[in-house]
């Protein structure tokens, strides 16, 4: 297997076990709905989750580059990355 479908692997694995969570593609979805991104406070509303719990998740898809957070003082807008579901979307129609 040449090197580039070893590193296309990982990364697929990657972004896969990012949306491993049903919250998280909620929380996915959701924000591809929203052109202005949401606040923490505003998926909250939307999941029967904790704050904190969302926290995790919304940490989780950044890691993965699915989302990118835009500090907002005293809040953070999450938005979907546009690079990041792409390369989700490629990976998965590569196998």
């Amino acid at each position: 297997m040449p090197i580039s479908s070893v590193d296309a692997g990982i990364r697929l694995a990657e972004l896969c076990k990012a949306l491993g969570h049903p919250a998280r593609v909620t929380i996915l979805r959701f924000l591809r709905t929203r052109r202005s991104g949401a606040t923490c406070g505003e998926i909250v509303e939307r999941l029967p989750l904790a704050q904190a719990t969302v926290s995790q998740h919304l940490a989780v898809m950044t890691r993965a580059g699915l989302l990118r957070p835009q500090p907002a003082t005293p809040r953070v807008i999450y938005h979907v990355e546009p690079a990041g579901v792409e390369a989700l979307q490629r990976e998965v129609t590569a196998l």
